[in-house]
């Protein structure tokens, strides 16, 4: 695939942060607020590449509860709560050549936001404490896609790519839209636009696993020559 970057778009956990478990863990207390104790049933809840609002339609199924996007809003306000101290627990890490990353993007001018499931306050909790918060732009303006889209990732995709040709005064063709994200979720996600991606094997997922989903490049970190070259539009074949 050949073709320049108009806008990139990052996903956040597994991409540019490892939250060491906090969101599982607010995550949880949150459900335990409102449902009561449930025993570990969700512990094989596999999380990866899901909306924050997927979470609580599938966990509240698991646990046999009624679902209303009413409790879905007022479970993820207490989630984000739950997320500010748990936030500071040990694990936590900014991942491989992040900082570097965004900082090349910024300097050399080229438009980039967020394209991720969660919902805006809980990534602002998390890139905060990373320190990567003030790279992006925030508010209705901003190039970005969060949970509030839609329970679907492939909608906070489509959202992302709205808003970027809303703040850039100008059409976004998919393929020149750069998705980055750490799971077959994120691929399957952005190729349903025709997005291109660059997976990064920084998540649960090898690089083998990502590339036979799809993904036209795939590297182990973004410390990769190849993943700057991708970022900044020096665009080969791919793998």
């Amino acid at each position: 695939m050949s073709g320049r970057v108009q806008v990139v778009l990052w996903d956040i956990d597994g991409t540019l942060v490892s939250a060491g478990g906090a969101g599982r863990r607010a995550f949880e207390r949150a459900v335990a607020d409102f449902v009561g104790p449930f025993d570990g049933a969700l512990r094989d809840m596999r999380l990866d590449g899901m909306t924050d609002r997927l979470i609580v339609r599938e966990a509240l199924t698991i646990l046999g509860k009624p679902h209303t996007d009413a409790l879905c809003d007022e479970l993820l306000g207490r989630y984000v709560e739950h997320l500010r101290g748990e936030i500071h627990g040990p694990g936590f890490r900014v991942l491989p050549a992040v900082e570097e990353a965004l900082a090349g993007l910024r300097d050399a001018g080229r438009p980039f936001g967020l394209c991720t499931g969660n919902v805006v306050d809980g990534a602002r909790v998390k890139l905060a404490h990373a320190g990567l918060e003030h790279f992006f732009e925030w508010g209705d303006a901003a190039i970005a896609g969060f949970a509030a889209d839609g329970e679907a990732r492939e909608d906070v995709v489509a959202a992302a790519l709205r808003r970027a040709a809303a703040r850039l005064g100008r059409a976004v063709p998919a393929s020149e839209a750069l998705v980055v994200g750490d799971t077959p979720r994120d691929v399957f996600a952005a190729h349903l636009h025709g997005c291109p991606v660059l997976a990064v094997a920084t998540g649960r997922f090898s690089v083998e696993e990502l590339r036979a989903a799809g993904a036209e490049w795939t590297v182990a970190t973004l410390a990769a020559p190849e993943a700057r070259a991708v970022l900044m539009g020096v665009r080969g074949s791919g793998h």
